[in-house]
């Protein structure tokens, strides 16, 4: 997966609804915590691993990987924020194969990275989260080019608005 070229389409549209917004010297920091922690629980949802009690089967591949694609703008973005210019994914090999348990360490990744904002705990929650995206299927190219169309509808929305 092309991880600079990811972090560099998200900074121009950081910047661009930074700009558009009037947030060029705000810390966005917690509000981006959050935005991943709802898009991951939004995730959870359509791939409905937890629940249990419900015979109704889980949403569409595309629309799962447009959720997970919301959540990889939001983790780029905080990666941003701490500094993070380049960055080499490395193996995801973890030996959990329960998508629900992944869910949780990706939970628990994104609250460490909130605790102690460090490369060790963005490079962590990244890859959790791609191991997440792994286990629902999804190929690296598979994800690269839903960013990119996904990263197009966010300009659109901004210019429309939104």
């Amino acid at each position: 997966m092309n991880i600079e070229r990811l972090l560099h389409m998200q900074k121009q549209l950081d910047q661009h609804i930074e700009e558009e917004h009037g947030l060029e010297n705000v810390d966005l920091v917690e509000k981006k915590i959050l935005a991943l922690l709802v898009e991951v629980g939004e995730l959870a949802n359509e791939t409905r691993s937890f629940k249990f009690w419900s015979k109704k089967s889980s949403s569409s591949k595309g629309v799962i990987l447009e959720e997970f694609v919301d959540g990889i703008h939001f983790i780029l973005s905080l990666g941003l924020e701490i500094g993070i210019q380049e960055f080499d994914l490395g193996e995801t090999n973890y030996a959990n194969e329960d998508v629900t348990k992944q869910f949780l360490d990706v939970f628990k990744a994104a609250n460490q990275f909130a605790e102690e904002r460090s490369v060790g705990h963005f490079q962590e929650l990244f890859r959790q989260y791609v191991y997440l995206g792994e286990l629902l299927g999804f190929s690296h190219e598979e994800v690269l080019d839903a960013y990119v169309k996904k990263n197009e509808v966010n300009y659109n929305r901004q210019k429309e608005g939104y």
